[in-house]
């Protein structure tokens, strides 16, 4: 399936499975090669970020913000192709979402207060502080 095919079913599914395509596509996109720990904490920095608010006020606009997260970069004709992996992300995307909604006390977290992330080949400007976490390729980082 192309993404844009995704997108475009997120645009027109109820609230709560439009988060959890929205999440499952951008788990898929950035860390599909990754522990699946390292795929939890991606999604979770998409979930801390819909909660503060700043990036939008659910998931699909979080991850849909400009430069922010790979849905905005990749190609809309780029295809969702590994079956096994996009399965993956779709169970850890409905996780996290679950997760994500209990009481923050009860909640299991990969990545304390982490609201960004980078391959670990790059040094982004932002990501001057250490990191809170490193998984696989990814180093999660506290910047706000």
């Amino acid at each position: 399936m192309k993404l844009s095919m995704l997108l475009w079913m997120a645009s027109v599914l109820p609230s709560n499975l439009a988060d959890q395509t929205c999440l499952a596509t951008t788990v898929y996109l950035e860390a599909r090669s990754e522990p699946t720990i390292g795929q939890y904490a991606v999604a979770e920095v998409a979930l801390r970020r819909r909660d503060r608010g700043v990036w939008g006020a659910n998931v699909c606009d979080v991850v849909s913000a400009p430069r922010q997260f790979a849905i905005t970069t990749t190609p809309q004709s780029f295809e969702i192709s590994d079956l096994t992996a996009w399965t993956k992300a779709w169970k850890i995307a409905g996780d996290s979402i679950n997760n994500w909604s209990l009481p923050k006390s009860e909640r299991l977290v990969y990545v304390p207060q982490a609201d960004h992330f980078a391959t670990v080949a790059v040094s982004p400007t932002w990501s001057a502080r250490r990191p809170v976490r490193t998984i696989g390729d990814h180093a999660f980082y506290a910047v706000n």
